[in-house]
């Protein structure tokens, strides 16, 4: 999985109402760079220039179910969203996990606004029916522009000790770090070592910290930036013992297991007076849930010369829907909306049985071309995609665009009236996740 926060990211005005009716740029970035590496965006939250994205790879996408959104505002007493936190959660294979992308405020002497924020950010309760709050999700992450600084020590210290490379003399006065000693709610968060330069503030397209040439209003120089990391990933296991009843031990098997791979900035890059930091985790866990809730796959030969049947069955305990619907896609499909066609498991369904149901979709519909595609079923009730198909291949046609002739040769049944085309019903390219 490739879990993404962003802040301070372009929220002009035109801009935003921009992004809210397309794909940020940002996204569509992130989906040019992931998808064909057989990423595509699972979710994504956005509040002013705080944005949070996660791509999976498909082979996850079956196991991933309760998808929820939502942010926080804490700018101008929570009523401005320049400040606050974006967040995800879900359900991997039955294990809860919750990532929260925060930007809290900033300057050295605001550290207690900061943790107030954060405080407020964690008391937050998502929409729907037995979803816990993100401290009681077996897996917490936290990361984001934190806004903490380093105390006490001026700025030739600091600058001396990055310069030598000695960042362990600043990690005491470290703000963030002196909270996790006092604070009961950040004890159990856990981090990397600091090992790399503090990622704020630089001069911008370089790694020169701030030398603020600039004047400020009426032609004072502003005060140089002590460097600081503000920048930074934490996590939290939720301790099983929590749950567990008094006189029982915690299911071993049943606990979710996480390292830290590596943890450092990208010096790199200089659109921003921040350095970008990345973390990698490995994950382990027993999964729960192992079977998909439908399992489909692409009958016979596929082409565009003949409609094409698709087999899928579901689980006894799936909540069906007579908007579920099963998207054909290429390989490299970037999100949920990208497929190629569709067909409507109610309006499209032409056999079933007690095991399985059969649907069609018409031969005009499928790439000319041919190729490699998946299919994938949508759960409108989950509001995710809960099936997912084998790759294979679609033939080419062998019948020149220009020659084909309406009424003839491929369809053999007659596709109903989309229903999405009525003013009460929305087709799954103007639904949302």
């Amino acid at each position: 999985m490739y879990v993404i926060g962003l802040q301070e990211v372009n929220s002009k005005i035109t801009t935003f109402l921009s992004d809210l009716a397309f794909d940020d740029p940002w996204s569509i970035f992130f989906m040019t760079v992931l998808s064909p590496l057989g990423y595509m965006k699972l979710s994504s939250v956005r509040m002013q220039g705080l944005l949070l994205l996660i791509f999976v790879k498909h082979v996850h996408l079956p196991f991933i179910r309760d998808i929820h959104t939502h942010y926080t505002r804490t700018g101008l007493y929570g009523y401005w969203g320049n400040k606050g936190g974006v967040s995800i959660r879900l359900s991997l294979f039955g294990h809860t996990i919750c990532f929260m992308n925060c930007h809290l405020p900033a300057h050295i002497e605001n550290t207690e606004q900061r943790l107030d924020d954060f405080e407020k950010i964690l008391e937050m309760q998502f929409e729907g029916e037995g979803i816990p709050s993100p401290l009681d999700h077996e897996l917490l992450f936290w990361f984001g522009d934190l806004n903490f600084r380093i105390a006490d020590y001026g700025i030739h210290f600091v600058r001396e000790s990055i310069n030598n490379r000695r960042f362990s003399l600043l990690w005491e006065k470290d703000q963030l770090n002196m909270a996790k000693k006092k604070e009961a709610f950040l004890k159990e968060f856990k981090e990397g070592p600091l090992l790399f330069k503090p990622t704020y503030k630089f001069d911008l397209y370089s790694d020169v910290y701030d030398t603020r040439e600039q004047k400020s209003l009426f032609w004072f120089n502003e005060k140089k930036r002590k460097p600081a990391w503000t920048d930074r990933i934490l996590w939290k296991v939720k301790n099983n013992s929590e749950t567990s009843k008094e006189g029982e031990f915690p299911e071993e098997e049943n606990s979710i297991s996480i390292s830290l791979t590596n943890y450092f900035s990208h010096m790199s890059y200089g659109i921003s007076d921040h350095k970008p930091v990345t973390g990698t985790f490995k994950l382990e866990m027993k999964p729960l849930v192992s079977d998909p809730l439908v399992t489909l796959n692409a009958e016979g030969e596929w082409s565009a010369e003949h409609d094409v049947l698709i087999r899928y069955s579901a689980g006894p305990e799936f909540p069906s829907s007579a908007w579920d619907w099963i998207g054909l896609f290429q390989m490299n499909f970037r999100h949920v909306k990208d497929y190629v066609t569709y067909a409507w498991v109610e309006d499209d369904e032409i056999a079933s049985n007690r095991d399985s149901k059969q649907v069609y979709m018409s031969g005009s519909e499928i790439p000319k071309m041919g190729g490699e595609f998946l299919l994938c079923y949508y759960s409108n009730n989950l509001q995710s995609i809960v099936g997912i198909s084998e790759p294979f291949q679609i033939q080419p046609s062998q019948t020149p665009v220009e020659k084909d002739l309406p009424g003839e040769g491929s369809s053999w049944l007659q596709k109903p009236d989309n229903p999405g085309s009525g003013d009460s019903v929305e087709s799954p390219k103007n639904s949302e996740l």
